[in-house]
This record gives C-alpha cells, sequence and structure tokens, in this order.
C-alpha cells in the first residue's frame, strides 16, 4: 500500500508554497531562516516552474532545485515537490498549439495564464510524463522530499475542451462505456428531435447549437471531461509510485462547492494517497466560517474520514474577487485551527513570501510586502507556535453527528438547461441545509447516495435531483432499519442517464418517503408561500411548491395559500424502524430549523442549548486521546462545558467543567482519559 502521509514529517504541516525562483538566490537564505522563526515544516515548491526546469525540449536545468532542495533539508524543512504540469512552457505551445484548449463555441485559448491545457493532446501527455519521469528519478531519495504535489488544482480555470482530439477521444470513451451506439441511443433518449446515431464517428462533443441540446450527452461530456483529467494524474502517479516508492502522492483538490464544480471528487478521492485541499473565503455576504466548516467536512469526507492536508488557504484578504478583504486580526489563527478541528494535519499556505510581479502580487502571504514588522508576519509567527502544540493530534479523526448526502454528478446534470425554475440552486440548498445543521451545532459528514449510511442517526438530502436506483434501496434500507432521513424537493427525479423515473415523482424516492408528486408548481420571483402546522406554527418558502399525494405518509406541514393551498407542504413516513421526512418547498432558515428540529427528535439527537451561535464544538479522536477544538467566531468571550477534565493545548493551562474561549479565539483541550 502506498504511504498516505508526508514522509519524515513528525509534526502538523505548516508553511506554503515556495516560489523561489521569482528572487535572487541571496534572498533563499534569509527565507529559510525565517521559515525556521514562523515553526515552517514543510513548503510546495516546483508547481509552475517547468519553463525554468526544461528551458529547451530535452535540455535540463535542475541546479537551482538542487541547491533549494539541500537548503531546505539543511534547514529540517521537509518538500512538497510538485510536477509543474499545469504551465507548460512556452516552447511547448509553440511546437504543439494543438495542445492549448478549444471553448464549446470554437474559441482556441492562448498561452499566457495556466491550465491552457487540452487532456486529450497526446503531445502534453507525452511531455507531461517525460518532465514528471525526471523529476522522479532525480529526487527520489532526496531527504527533503515528503510529498509528490502532481498539477495544480485540476478542474480551474479549464475543466474541459472541445477541439477534434477530444472529439476522437469522447468517441473512445463513449464506446468503452457504452459497448454499443443502440445502447448510447438509448441512453441519451435520441429519438426526441431526431438525435438517432447510426454510428459512434457521427457523435462530437456538446459544441454551440441553436437551442438546448441533448442533457445526456452535457452530461456524459462532464463524465469525460472529469475522467480524462483523472487520466493524466493517474499517469503521472504511476510514474511517481514506481520511481519513488514510499513517497505519497498527492494533487490539491477544491471541494468547497464555491470554488469548483468540475470535478467528482468522490472518484478522485480514491486515487491520492493522501486527500489535499485548497480553501480560500468567498466574500459573497455569506458566513465565510460556515463555508470553511462545510469545505473542511466536505473534504474530509472525500478523503473516507481519514485526516488530510490543507495544503493552500490565505494569511489575509486573496486578490481575484471583486472585493478582497483583509482577515481581522486572529481570523488566520481561527480559520487554520477551524481546518485543524475537521480533519487536516496542518495548515499551509498560498504563499510564502509575497510575490513583486505576476497576477497574484496583492495575495496575501506569510511574509508580506512589509516583511517582518507587519501584524500578519506576527500571526503568522504565532500560528505556527499554536500549530507545533498541536502536534500530538496526529493521526486522529473527527467525530461526526449526522450525513448529508452530495453527488456531484447530480449537481451536473440539475444545473443543465431547461429545469422548472431556473431559481432553484442546488449549491444553494445544500448550502442552506449544512447552515441549519451547523446552527444546531452538529458535525457532518457528507456520503455518496450509495454509501453505508448505517453509523448515522440523521442524513439529510439538500438535493438529489438524479439518483439510482441502487441509491433509492440504499435510503429504503437505512429507513427502515431504524434511520432518520430528511429529503428536500426536486430529488430522486432522474436516473444515471438524465431520463425521470418511469412512474410519478420523486422516482427512486417514492416508496421510502411514502408519496407522490402530480405536479412541480415553482413560484415566480418574490413570491411566497405560507405554510402551517404544529401548534399553529407557521413557515415560509419561496421558489418551489408541489402537489404532493400522501401514500403512506403523515402531513405535517401544509400550504395555506398560493395554488397548492390545502396540499402537504412537509410529510412524515414512518417506515420499518425509522422515519423519512419530505420538504416541497424552499423553507427559509427558520423553516429549516423548526424542520431539523422535529427530525432531531426522532433520531434522538439531543438539542446542544448550552453553546451560543458561531461557537463551534468538534471532537477528534484516536490513540493519543481526544481533543475538543471550541471555536469561537463571535465578539464576546464564551465558556464551553466539558464533559471532563483536561489540558488546554495552547495555553498549557488545565479545564475542569468548562474552558473560557475568548471572543475570536481558539482552545483545544486534551481530555483526560
Amino acid at each position: 500500500m502506498p504511504e498516505t502521509t508526508p514522509k519524515g514529517l513528525t509534526r502538523l504541516a505548516f508553511g506554503g508554497d515556495y516560489n523561489p525562483e521569482q528572487w535572487p538566490e541571496t534572498v533563499w537564505q534569509e527565507d529559510v531562516r525565517l521559515m525556521r522563526e514562523a515553526g515552517v515544516t514543510m513548503v510546495s515548491v516546483g508547481i509552475f516552474s517547468w519553463a525554468l526546469l526544461e528551458p529547451s525540449p530535452g535540455a535540463y536545468d535542475f541546479g537551482w532545485l538542487d541547491r533549494l532542495l539541500d537548503l531546505l533539508h539543511e534547514h529540517g524543512i521537509r518538500a512538497d515537490l510538485g510536477t509543474p504540469t499545469v504551465a507548460p512552457p512556452a516552447w511547448f505551445y509553440r511546437a504543439h498549439p494543438q495542445a492549448l484548449p478549444v471553448t464549446a463555441d470554437g474559441t482556441r485559448y492562448e498561452f499566457g495564464s495556466r491550465g491552457a491545457i487540452c487532456h486529450s493532446n497526446t503531445d502534453y501527455r507525452a511531455a507531461a510524463a517525460n518532465i514528471t519521469t525526471q523529476l522522479a528519478t532525480r529526487y527520489a531519495d532526496h531527504p527533503a522530499l515528503a510529498l509528490w504535489h502532481v498539477h495544480n488544482e485540476y478542474g480551474v480555470p479549464v475543466s474541459a475542451c472541445y477541439c477534434d482530439s477530444c472529439a476522437a477521444h469522447f468517441r473512445r470513451w463513449l464506446t468503452d462505456t457504452y459497448g454499443t451506439v443502440d445502447a448510447l441511443n438509448e441512453a441519451w433518449g435520441t429519438a426526441f428531435w431526431g438525435q438517432r446515431y447510426a454510428d459512434f464517428d457521427q457523435i462530437n462533443p456538446p459544441r454551440r447549437t441553436p437551442t438546448v441540446g441533448n442533457p445526456g450527452q452535457a452530461l456524459d461530456y462532464k463524465r469525460f471531461a472529469d475522467a480524462t483529467l483523472r487520466e493524466n494524474f493517474v499517469a503521472e502517479r504511476d510514474i511517481l509510485h514506481r520511481l519513488a516508492p514510499g513517497i505519497p502522492v498527492t494533487t490539491n483538490f477544491m471541494t468547497a462547492l464555491s470554488q469548483c464544480d468540475s470535478v467528482d471528487y468522490w472518484a478522485w478521492g480514491r486515487e491520492v494517497d493522501l486527500v489535499t485541499n485548497d480553501h480560500y473565503l468567498i466574500t459573497d455576504g455569506r458566513r465565510t466560517h460556515v463555508n470553511l466548516a462545510m469545505a473542511a467536512d466536505l473534504t474530509r469526507s472525500v478523503a473516507g474520514g481519514a485526516p488530510w492536508l490543507l495544503l493552500e488557504h490565505s494569511t489575509s484578504g486573496v486578490n481575484w474577487q471583486p472585493h478582497n478583504p483583509a482577515k481581522a486580526p486572529g481570523q488566520m489563527a481561527r480559520n487554520s485551527l477551524a481546518h485543524v478541528a475537521r480533519g487536516s494535519e496542518g495548515a499551509m499556505f498560498f504563499q510564502w513570501r509575497q510575490s513583486r510581479r505576476g497576477a497574484e502580487k496583492f495575495h496575501s502571504s506569510m511574509l508580506p510586502h512589509g516583511g517582518t514588522d507587519t501584524r500578519v508576519w506576527r500571526e503568522v509567527v504565532e500560528l505556527g507556535s499554536f500549530v507545533d502544540s498541536l502536534r500530538t493530534i496526529r493521526g486522529t479523526r473527527t467525530r461526526a453527528d449526522v450525513a448529508v448526502l452530495w453527488d456531484w454528478q447530480s449537481w451536473w446534470a440539475q444545473n443543465l438547461q431547461w429545469r422548472p425554475s431556473e431559481d432553484h440552486d442546488p449549491r444553494e440548498r445544500a448550502d442552506a441545509f449544512y447552515e441549519a445543521l451547523y446552527d444546531r451545532h452538529l458535525t457532518v459528514d457528507f456520503a455518496h447516495p450509495e454509501a453505508d449510511l448505517s453509523a448515522y442517526p440523521l442524513v439529510v438530502v439538500p438535493a438529489l435531483y438524479l439518483m439510482t436506483e441502487a441509491a433509492g434501496n440504499n435510503l429504503k434500507e437505512y429507513v427502515e432499519n431504524g434511520g432518520t432521513l430528511v429529503v428536500s424537493y426536486f430529488s430522486g427525479i432522474v436516473d444515471e442517464h438524465d431520463a425521470v423515473h418511469e412512474g410519478p415523482y420523486p422516482g427512486a424516492l417514492r416508496d421510502v418517503l411514502g408519496l407522490t408528486v402530480e405536479e412541480f408548481s415553482p413560484l415566480l420571483k418574490d413570491d411566497r408561500v405560507r405554510v402551517t402546522g404544529p401548534d399553529d406554527s407557521e413557515l415560509t418558502g419561496d421558489v418551489w411548491s408541489e402537489f404532493v399525494v400522501p401514500r403512506g405518509a403523515e402531513t405535517v406541514w401544509t400550504y395555506a395559500d398560493g395554488l397548492t393551498a390545502g396540499h402537504p407542504a412537509v410529510t412524515r413516513h414512518r417506515l420499518g424502524e425509522g422515519s423519512a421526512w419530505y420538504v416541497s418547498t424552499r423553507l427559509t432558515a427558520q423553516g429549516l430549523d423548526a424542520l431539523l428540529g422535529r427530525a432531531a427528535d426522532d433520531a434522538r439527537i439531543a438539542p446542544r442549548t448550552d453553546l451560543p451561535r458561531d461557537v463551534e464544538v468538534v471532537c477528534r479522536t484516536g490513540e493519543s486521546g481526544t481533543f475538543l477544538f471550541a471555536v469561537n467566531h463571535t465578539a464576546l468571550d464564551t465558556k464551553v462545558p466539558l464533559d471532563a477534565h483536561g489540558t488546554e493545548l495552547l495555553t498549557g493551562e488545565r479545564a475542569a467543567g468548562h474552558v473560557s474561549v475568548p471572543a475570536g479565539a481558539v482552545r483545544v483541550v486534551r481530555l483526560d482519559d
């Protein structure tokens, strides 16, 4: 089995992307001195260095990288060494212009940015394999090498190419997937609009068409594009495994739903030795710490619950959003340790030294333009000390309370054209349900719809438009065996080919929910519906409503007005030993809390009334003990109750009965055995 932890790293990872090629070598000595002062344990190097490593075809210059890795080793700093295949050199594109990707409307991108790659191009594949082989051969036994870092952020900024090479590759992929063109015609429903194919050679990528194209084709092209990226990762990974055994191989994911929607991370999580992730706060008016927690939980889930590593985030502001505010004092540490609470084995940043030139010169860094006499630098040094004090948590796992089902392929299908309402956004529902669970102080695992769910008393389905028959059967068995299920509207509608399940909606979920839906009734913008229920409670919905017909389910809340007035809005179906809840409108945060409160009662999950809003409490546990993380995102000091005595690791103080957490701070208590 491949190694899954960075070789030689005995503490948590702390550091960031290091791009010394942007600076004279005289600066390197200062860099490593300051790295030691900050407590840096690992840096990522070489990620964008192909043009320097191979300045002309077949001519290599490894001298500077030799000196860099030797310098890092001399100062006890481990290296996460990149294969620079995200940024082929200018000479490569001059020789192979067909390696530049083409958009769906036929525009070919130019050289001058990053990630401008047709991943089906055989010349690119050969060149990528060659530079990876050169690096692995030279550095497999270098004492600084801890981790291989393949490529960079697959799927961003280009996830799919539509050129003729991709068309030929797509046809081969379809042949392997379907076997016969008749099977493809059946899956895509090509009898509609006369789209039937007589041969695979007649099929092209879903390029620009006069109106909406075939949704089955569009969905399969998203799968093909993702699989093609993954083929190239696996090719590089296998070279590294063969030539550098014992060194784990990763690539940096972007699991946050706010950052990447083109990659099926369930599939990718099975291919890396160590799951790593990049996360940046999106300043869109949302509570950014909730998005952070969600991304961390999602990353841990992609890792199968195992520890993972935050490979990039920012010390302060970024540079690529319309507005890029600085982080508040203490926020850097709070963000970093919140990731650690949810399973990360450290906190890495982009980048170590702030660039003077290039597109990201205003992106914050560990060592800012202002140098060491800056707030950011002082906070970096303090955070390095914090991270070092947490070394005993290595290898422990985060404990979850509930599961949320998510499937990237369902997201792709949902976001195709011509759905009942453009206002229904699966990401918005996932965010909303997660935030409601977060506000109930429940730690979330994400799970694939066909995964084993038996460990969770409560499973939530915010948005699963696409659901296989196997997934539907899985949820039915889960409820029958005593689980509590909550499902939101427009879920279970189509199969894996975007074909509506035979019979009435909601297809794959009819039996477990004990109901059918006669018709969707999406609401116009700014329309609202009132929903009344137990104890004269009244909730509000928008965007969506449905004509629900109970087939064994009981009505809990009812539409009080609108076209669906008098019809069930929220139902509960007792099935076997468990229960399944269904909500057929988009409830507000208050409504979601009321719904989840009732479902939590079914699941026998006690409410956490002893914790204020925006104070998160998460536990990691393992052979080295149980560690309670208390993260205070509020402006007020608070006290978090403890079930046992313990030692607070950041201050060294003893904690009994409770731990005091200052405003904006984090405390980590190792509970006594």
